[in-house]
């Protein structure tokens, strides 16, 4: 089993990037020597008033504090960018972190971020199963022709392919059915996001069995599952510490429309939300509650979201500290 932590490290109008940014690296380095064996950084464009650093500089800026860890971005836009730059820019970070990459990327759901790339949204499923066949190819043929609806290469030769042989693991996100099975055909596993109730993730993980069974592919895959975790001092602290936070975060995915959290008074129900969802207690509640996900999902690899837009680092460290003691009993 391994734990790591997923982080897009957003911050809310009343604080600072360069503390954000400072906060960020303490972090990381806490995760690593409380045993978290990964780190994935989020991806949006244009979050305003939400501030959010760019994934791929900041992989670069953290290899170090991250040193040991798999780090790689979740999920990257792919869709609406150019895949040779993605491919490129994942080998190099290979490279930083001793083969250590992974890329988690996905299509996509903000028509604002699409307009603002130049990218029509309506493209987005052609463009991302080139781009993940080409990202393929990038890191493992030493020249690449590619002829498709989106993308062209004559005789491209990779700048940089990766460290890792053949090739650095591809996990792809989605929280609908047909983005699952997507991720059943394209990569090798489907990354499980935070918005989703442990209903869907079972659903869906029957679908995304049945379509690599389809394709002659080995159904027994284990895909990493993020959930959102505060582990407190008690059960009141953890709630008291993260109700706030985790309110700002979703009541901006609701607003985004984005799955399960679109739509209604997302207050009046966040605490319904929030169950089946968060891992919200102290130490042997959520130890619990990660064995439960282990064994229903079958995963061997949770990642675990620890700090949202306006908690305070001292809360995050202690988070993170607590996740820490639960890694060195199950782990």
């Amino acid at each position: 089993m391994k734990i790591g932590m997923f982080t897009a490290m957003q911050w809310s109008e009343e604080e600072r990037p360069d503390d954000v940014l400072n906060s960020l690296k303490d972090q990381v380095r806490a995760a690593r020597e409380a045993g978290f064996g990964s780190l994935i950084i989020g991806q949006h464009l244009l979050t305003g008033p939400m501030g959010m650093f760019q994934t791929v500089p900041l992989m670069g800026a953290l290899a170090e504090e991250a040193k040991g860890m798999q780090l790689g971005p979740g999920v990257l836009l792919l869709s609406m960018m150019n895949p040779v730059l993605a491919a490129e820019e994942g080998a190099t970070i290979d490279w930083l972190t001793d083969g250590n990459y992974v890329l988690c990327a996905g299509l996509g759901y903000r028509p604002e971020e699409f307009q603002a790339m130049g990218v029509d949204m309506k493209k987005r499923v052609g463009r991302l199963t080139e781009g993940v066949e080409i990202i393929k190819r990038l890191w493992t043929e030493k020249t690449v022709d590619f002829q498709g609806k989106h993308f062209t290469l004559d005789g491209a030769k990779p700048a940089v392919q990766p460290k890792q042989q053949p090739r650095p693991p591809i996990w792809l996100g989605g929280d609908v059915e047909a983005s699952v099975r997507r991720a059943a055909r394209l990569a090798d596993a489907w990354c499980v996001a935070p918005t989703l109730s442990t209903e869907s993730i079972l659903n869906y993980l029957s679908a995304f069995r049945e379509e690599r069974v389809a394709n002659g592919l080995d159904p027994n895959v284990a895909c990493p599952v993020i959930r959102e975790c505060f582990v407190g001092r008690d059960k009141a602290h953890a709630e008291e510490a993260s109700r706030g936070p985790l309110m700002y975060k979703y009541q901006a995915y609701s607003s985004w429309g984005q799955g399960e959290t679109a739509g209604g008074d997302f207050a009046a129900g966040f605490g319904d939300f929030a169950k089946g969802r968060f891992i919200i207690g102290d130490v042997e509640e959520a130890k619990d509650e990660i064995l439960r996900y282990a064994e229903i999902t079958g995963t061997d690899h949770i990642l675990l979201r620890v700090q949202w837009p306006g908690q305070e680092h001292s809360e995050t460290l202690g988070n993170i500290e607590r996740i820490g003691r639960i890694i060195s009993d199950i782990c």
